[in-house]
């Protein structure tokens, strides 16, 4: 799942925006204190950043030059968030290194578009994580292999996106609009049915060699959860 960062001290528009980019299917993380940004920069490597201008301890532009003068993360697409609205501020704002500026107030569908515009322009990360594991459930990340116990088991391509993404955020409901964006991809037409049929033909290969894990969430999506509830004896219709 992509990562925004959002810097912003402001609590209210934090929340905003984590509401409106969760909801767009992106995964936040939100960091208030300037001086720290650049360190969570480079722990979490985010996909885009939303970047306050105004913050109490250092100035967003600051922050954008130290993120362009670091080569692991100064390809990293910033989006400038501020009230400044002068011609000035803005070429300001560009020239630090930020890749797009939004100013304050600001129209949520439109700065939902440019994570999306700047999001295609992210650099694509080196898979960090080699190993995944939940309960009795083993992905090697880089043979692209599954092991339940001691017995390995065929996933195809696609089901083994869709487990990966469930085996790193247990618990998390997942909605099926957020599963077709994250494993068939932004511009390819998939009917949301079709998450249901790959889900119902992972159950069915993980559950050969263990427990049911993996929860229906009605009206919501799924989720992989040790402690599920059967919700329905038709698992994976969802109304």
């Amino acid at each position: 799942m992509n990562l925004v960062m959002v810097i912003e001290d402001e609590e209210a528009i934090a929340t905003l925006l984590t509401y409106n980019l969760e909801k767009e299917g992106y995964k936040v993380k939100v960091v208030s204190n300037g001086l720290n940004a650049v360190s969570e920069v480079e722990k979490n490597k985010p996909s885009v950043i939303i970047l306050d201008w105004m913050l109490p301890e250092i100035s967003g532009v600051e922050i954008c030059k130290l993120i362009r003068s670091k080569p692991e993360i100064k390809t990293i697409p910033v989006i400038m968030l501020t009230a400044k609205s002068q011609e000035e501020d803005k070429i300001k704002g560009l020239g630090a290194g930020a890749d797009d500026y939004v100013t304050k107030p600001f129209s949520v569908p439109e700065l939902m578009a440019r994570v999306k515009t700047n999001m295609r322009r992210a650099p694509l990360f080196e898979e960090t994580d080699k190993f995944l594991q939940f309960e009795d459930i083993y992905m090697d990340l880089v043979e692209r292999k599954v092991k339940r116990g001691d017995v390995y088991i065929h996933l195809s391509p696609t089901e083994f996106r869709l487990l990966k993404m469930l085996v790193k955020e247990p618990g998390k409901v997942f909605s099926r609009e957020v599963l077709l964006k994250s494993v068939w991809g932004e511009n390819i037409f998939v009917e949301s049915r079709t998450v249901d049929v790959h889900i119902r033909r992972l159950r069915s290969s993980l559950n050969k060699h263990g427990p049911d894990y993996i929860r229906t969430v009605r009206a919501n999506g799924y989720s992989i959860d040790k402690n599920k509830e059967i919700e329905s004896s038709t698992d994976d219709n969802i109304d």
